[in-house]
């Protein structure tokens, strides 16, 4: 029985992370959920009191799995200079992932104090990554130059999404020799 709640549970989560992804936070709603996984709707509530807590748990989920994907990048990197790049085009390769926009879309969407406040913590755990590689480089106050750095991957990551004029290649390299240029000064 355990094993067949997990399974419902993970088919839930997998159909929201479709449902933000296609269609953004409008498109998370309970009649979705159980459409996309063929349960009752009332079945969905058995699993979740609401879309926050939808929202919160695919955080749970998803962001460490991104944010794993931005470290082991980093961790290839030989130099700290390296590291601020490979935190960079790691952050803008994965904007195509399914995960990545679901989370992208679930930032954007108004959330209870809760899910905000996971949100935070877990761009918080992003940002504490870099900060060694900017104190290796020498910089003077690291924290800020990582929460300012990480400023310049989710602009870049937001011109992207909304298909700017420009290749997301382009983007990738503009953002990276801006990053690299802004956190060597």
């Amino acid at each position: 029985m355990a094993e067949h709640r997990s399974m419902q549970r993970a088919a839930l989560l997998d159909a929201a992370r479709s449902l933000l992804s296609e269609g953004g936070t409008e498109a998370l709603t309970f009649p979705a959920l159980a459409e996309r996984t063929g349960l009752a709707r009332s079945s969905v509530y058995e699993y979740f009191r609401s879309r926050a807590a939808v929202v919160e748990e695919l955080c749970e989920v998803d962001f460490p799995l991104w944010a794993a994907e931005v470290e082991t990048a980093m961790s290839l990197a030989g130099t700290p200079e390296g590291k601020v790049e490979a935190y960079v085009r790691r952050q803008l390769a994965l904007v195509g992932d399914r995960r990545h926009r679901a989370v992208v879309a679930i930032s954007a969407s108004e959330l209870d104090a809760g899910a905000r406040e996971k949100i935070r913590a877990a761009h918080g755990g992003l940002v504490a990554m870099i900060v060694e590689a900017l104190r290796d480089m020498g910089h003077e106050q690291p924290r800020m130059a990582a929460m300012l750095l990480q400023g310049i991957a989710d602009a870049a990551v937001r011109r992207i999404e909304i298909g700017a004029a420009e290749e997301p290649g382009v983007i990738t390299e503009a953002a990276v020799a801006m990053a690299l240029r802004g956190v060597s000064g």
